[in-house]
């Protein structure tokens, strides 16, 4: 059986040092909208608003 196209993975970037720490997925049907999430940064040593990017 064949993953669904719906579910895709996107990559989430800290604003502060421009780095990629993170990836995770998401449904593209429910979720039309960019997603951030507070992570913690290891470059930064912080908690900082992860954006999501492609």
């Amino acid at each position: 059986m064949a993953k669904s196209d719906k579910r895709i993975i996107f990559g989430l970037k800290c604003p502060d040092c421009s780095e990629k720490n993170y990836s995770t997925m998401k449904n593209k049907q429910n979720t039309a909208e960019k997603l951030n999430f507070k992570k913690y940064c290891p470059r930064c040593r912080k908690h900082t608003l992860h954006k999501e990017v492609k």
